[in-house]
């Protein structure tokens, strides 16, 4: 997502140079057909982020076809911006171009480019190589990259939300973990932000991502989730919307509340608040938790942090017997249909997913593998303790809703919440008009 990207720049000096590094590795598994034929040639892989990104998948690209002579992979550079990579591939696969072959895609994408029959499904060649799906999270491949029993990615990094808090705080003002509950969250904000509040009046008890943007769909999700609701379901094979449920109205009540009742949230929260003005207020030392992506984790951790030492990292809080709940963010790598050189395109993607290079991400990009083993890797986890909190995390992660016409559905969620954190409308006035327009998209898409 785009958060991720951005905030790649600000991480710091990371191995650019991946092949001097050795932290890539892979091995040379023998690319060939299944009549045992070498394969030649030369495919374009399509990818976006951060310049250090950019050059560490040079690196990867090199460690590959150093162990694979005859073979050639292009390196097709796309923009940091989010939109502009999905308008970039939505193009090329719309014209039916060969090229690229294999790409990255943000998990919300995954539902358009299923529906629009422009990924190559992956089972066969998974049956043929008897590859091991097992060694992924099986929810985020289960809820994500497979639709109607068929395989069409692969995750390589996962986001999900989290909550930070401050650990000096809490210990401050006489608590012992952080909260449990969302009313537990408001309490110590509370408490927190009035005590703090004496010699910094800039201090907030909690801040999160409310703007009129994806993110904002993200944090309600959560909200939503962890109150037993959710955004629709499938019956019969067709997606129906569920956005004016009673839980749902409920969780929306709460985030207004958060802002102009319990006033632990800032007024520019609706106007303003994206990732990076939530993450700088907390690594400011103006806020007490802070909802963010695990990027976050490296940047208040940094040597110029004012908060470095004093950040935990937790799953987010619930409502009364419900549980946490998360928001499904990530990378996953697929294969175009209109590919020329597929098998080879499969290589790659094994390429990627390999443990020693997954184990490469973690360690040199602060990312989050796709693959659950390399949790477990003990220099991984030296160098980012906190993986082991977001492993449980990335398993319970909710996907946001995996139809065709995410990119419009998204944009109905955002103005109506946005609208009601604003004060504009009530939850329930929002939520049923939200509820309206999304059974009108969802009709012009089902005839």
């Amino acid at each position: 997502m785009k958060k991720a990207l951005l905030a790649m720049l600000l991480v710091g000096v990371l191995a650019v140079s991946v092949v001097a590094s050795g932290c890539i590795g892979g091995g040379g598994t023998t690319i060939s057909t299944q009549t045992g034929e070498k394969l030649q040639g030369k495919i374009v892989f399509a990818v976006g982020g951060a310049p250090n990104e950019i050059e560490y998948w040079k690196g990867v690209i090199a460690e590959f076809e150093k162990a694979h002579p005859g073979v050639k992979v292009e390196l097709k550079r796309q923009a940091t911006d989010t939109e502009q990579r999905r308008l970039d591939l939505v193009n090329a696969l719309r014209g039916k171009s060969s090229d690229p072959d294999v790409f990255l895609m943000d998990v919300a994408w995954l539902g358009q480019f299923i529906a629009s029959g422009w990924l190559e499904p992956l089972d066969d060649y998974v049956k043929k190589d008897n590859y091991n799906l097992s060694a992924f999270f099986q929810s985020v491949v289960n809820l994500a990259d497979r639709q109607n029993g068929k395989l069409y990615a692969l995750p390589v990094y996962i986001d999900a939300g989290l909550l930070y808090y401050r650990t000096d705080l809490l210990k401050k003002y006489g608590y012992s973990k952080p909260p449990e509950t969302w009313q537990q969250l408001v309490e110590m904000a509370q408490k927190i932000q009035a005590g703090e509040r004496k010699e910094n009046p800039n201090f907030w008890g909690f801040v999160w991502q409310g703007k009129q943007y994806e993110g904002l769909v993200c944090d309600f999700v959560e909200y939503v989730y962890s109150n037993g609701g959710s955004l629709g379901e499938f019956k019969d094979g067709k997606w129906v919307p569920t956005l004016n449920k009673p839980e749902n109205v409920q969780a929306l009540q709460f985030m207004v509340d958060l802002i102009h009742k319990y006033r632990v949230s800032p007024p520019n929260t609706y106007t303003e608040m994206t990732e990076e003005p939530v993450r700088l207020t907390f690594q400011q030392g103006n806020a007490a938790f802070e909802r963010n992506w695990p990027y976050a984790w490296g940047l208040h951790n940094a040597d110029d942090s004012p908060v470095k030492g004093k950040v935990g990292v937790a799953p987010l809080p619930h409502f009364p017997g419900h549980k946490s709940a998360a928001t499904l963010g990530g990378w996953h790598i697929g294969i175009s249909k209109y590919s020329d050189n597929k098998a080879l395109a499969w290589e790659f993607i094994k390429f990627v997913e390999s443990y020693s290079v997954q184990k490469g991400f973690a360690m040199n990009l602060g990312w989050n593998p796709g693959r659950v083993d390399v949790y477990d890797d003990p220099a991984v986890v030296a160098k980012a303790p906190h993986l082991k909190s977001l492993r449980k995390v990335f398993e319970n992660a909710v996907p946001r809703p995996v139809v065709p016409y995410y990119p419009q559905l998204s944009q109905i969620i955002q103005k109506y919440v946005n609208a009601a954190l604003a004060g504009k409308m009530s939850p329930q006035e929002a939520l049923d008009q939200a509820q309206k327009e999304a059974e009108d998209l969802v009709k012009q898409y089902s005839g």
